[in-house]
């Protein structure tokens, strides 16, 4: 930090740079301005400041960031809810974020995910494809029996192989002996 300029500015003009490339939280700001050596004082205030004018608002940016995130990147709830953590994020805030989204939505967001993750497997066999696509939806945060039971739906729709092996598998079954 330059020791020769007011140090509430110099803050101010860092969280400006930062908020310039995009909407960032409160916490994300306040270690970005501690990183570069503001003492914890001049961050409160300018802080304070931005959010009382409404440039640092939490609740918009997890709103924001449920919205885009589950669009773009078919995240489930749970994903987005530790995204929204790890910046800082309060729960309050992350739930009423997450209030937007419904089993339905998340449920229709893992299907596309899966049909368009499958229309590129090729020629992978039916118990191969079923195994990567359960996987690739768990790794996206969405529980065992959306996965499983969305996976059945979009292999059956595929052809008559991978609809006979769909029929045969047993979401319950599976979650049970935690094979998923």
């Amino acid at each position: 930090m330059d020791e020769t300029r007011d140090p509430a500015e110099q803050a101010r003009q860092i969280c400006l740079r930062l908020l310039a490339v995009r909407p960032r939280t409160y916490i994300e700001l306040a270690d970005a301005l501690a990183k570069r050596g503001v003492s914890d004082d001049v961050i409160g205030d300018v802080l304070d400041r931005y959010r009382d004018v409404g440039m640092v608002d939490d609740a918009a940016f997890a709103r924001a960031w449920v919205s885009s995130r589950h669009r773009s990147r078919k995240l489930s709830r749970r994903a987005l809810s530790n995204e929204l953590r790890r910046k800082g994020v309060d729960t309050e805030l992350v739930d009423e974020a997450l209030e937007q989204l419904d089993e339905d939505d998340e449920r229709a967001a893992a299907r596309e995910l899966a049909a368009r993750r499958l229309r590129g497997m090729g020629a992978v066999p039916p118990e191969a494809v079923f195994r990567r696509l359960v996987g690739m939806l768990a790794r996206k945060g969405y529980p065992a029996g959306v996965a499983v039971g969305v996976v059945k739906e979009v292999m059956a729709e595929r052809d008559s192989a991978m609809a006979e092996l769909a029929e045969q598998i047993d979401p319950d079954a599976m979650i049970e002996d935690g094979t998923v």
